[in-house]
């Protein structure tokens, strides 16, 4: 079976990236862009750094920055309207993961209609037509929403998130550049990284891993390692590295998926509007712990990019500890809650949540088979 890698188009990094977005933008010869974006990016300035720049090259746009975290339905239905009536024929998403995935679902449903009623676009939709072009600009080192061919998007009615997955959503152009990282405060930053991390992880294990996405995954895991602490603490190189490492990291699991941390953390961000890192973070130690049996080797690579004494020599039980004790520890250390519970999970919905969990479109790329008793252990476990 062939292996497929969807990238973007062009990418760029490092300080001062975002310089050019005037040449991409003239390159291909757009018109007009719809900015979408948040109000506090808005209103603390970030937004400007890249309007600045527009207004100078003398580029046509309009702001909405109506998106909320864990955006919603009516969210993306409220975009397309703007999107539309502003006439444009390109976006250009400015945020963490919520900005750049309702830009991805305005983008997709703008050239592609029939799923105007956004939950059609759950799991791989059959869409006919590349999204309206993207330009994607991260302001969080974590999601790496501006490389992958996914975004989540929350039903408040039916209190649940559903995951898209459709090739025709990737930006076209992504603009990696750290000094939009440096206003992120500790708890966002440790969150997105944790997330990062989790991407990375699952990433390597999960059942669709191969050898080019290994690579990107694994060093991905060297770099959110030695830099997520120092990027927490507000250290400019910290937080350029994490921009890169949370970047590769989407190379690798926009390709291959992900697994159970995923599948679990979504229903408790539509339950209980938890941060999606957050979510992540607080269960990636102990679902590692959870599947390590049925990891092969993946363990120990996780081990050496870790840089944990003696992680060749040591016995494949021993160093599948010594690695999820290392995230654990990781963890702990940014900051995350180590129980759900301190969360606002409450026993009684851990039922009904877990079934949820099992549904999502993430929990089958887990490398260890689940079901529903399972996971409701594990969700019991950190409460």
């Amino acid at each position: 079976m062939a292996n497929r890698m969807i990238l973007n188009e062009t990418s760029y990094h490092g300080k001062g990236a975002i310089a050019a977005i005037p040449t991409e933008f003239h390159a291909r010869n757009f018109k007009k862009a719809v900015v979408i974006t948040d109000k506090e990016l808005h209103k603390i300035g970030v937004v400007a750094k890249v309007t600045t720049l527009l207004d100078e090259a003398e580029i046509a746009y309009e702001i909405y920055d109506g998106i909320v975290p864990n955006p919603t339905i009516e969210n993306v239905k409220e975009g397309v309207t703007f999107v539309q009536e502003a006439k444009a024929d390109v976006i250009l998403a400015i945020g963490g993961g919520s900005p750049i995935d309702t830009a991805k679902a305005i983008g997709i449903i703008v050239t592609n209609p029939e799923f105007s009623d956004v939950r059609s676009l759950e799991g791989v939709a059959d869409t006919k037509h590349p999204s309206l072009p993207i330009l994607a600009v991260p302001t969080t080192s974590g999601t790496a929403a501006e490389v992958t061919i996914n975004y989540v998007i929350t039903d408040k009615e039916r209190s649940r998130k559903f995951v898209c997955v459709d090739p025709h959503d990737i930006p076209i152009v992504a603009f990696v550049d750290s000094d939009l990282m440096m206003g992120m405060p500790k708890a966002l930053c440790a969150a997105t990284g944790m997330d990062a991390m989790t991407h990375a992880i699952e990433g390597l294990i999960t059942k669709g891993a191969w050898e080019m996405s290994d690579m990107f995954h694994l060093k991905a895991i060297e770099i959110i390692g030695r830099s997520l602490a120092d990027s927490v603490n507000g250290d400019p190189k910290g937080r350029e590295d994490m921009a890169l490492g949370q970047y590769l990291a989407g190379m690798g699991f926009s390709n291959v998926g992900l697994g159970l941390v995923h599948g679990m953390a979504h229903p408790l961000s539509a339950w209980y509007d938890i941060p999606h890192g957050v979510a992540c973070a607080a269960l990636l130690p102990t679902v590692m712990k959870y599947n390590k049996e049925f990891t092969g080797n993946k363990y120990r690579e996780i081990a050496k990019a870790l840089n944990i004494k003696d992680a060749e020599s040591r016995s494949i039980e021993d160093i599948r500890d010594a690695a999820c004790e290392a995230i654990d520890a990781l963890s702990k250390k940014v900051g995350i809650p180590a129980t759900i519970s301190e969360l606002g999970v409450k026993e009684a919905d851990i039922a009904k949540i877990a079934e949820d969990a099992f549904q999502d479109v993430c929990t089958p790329g887990n490398p260890r088979e689940t079901n529903v008793s399972e996971i409701i252990d594990i969700y019991q476990s950190l409460m």
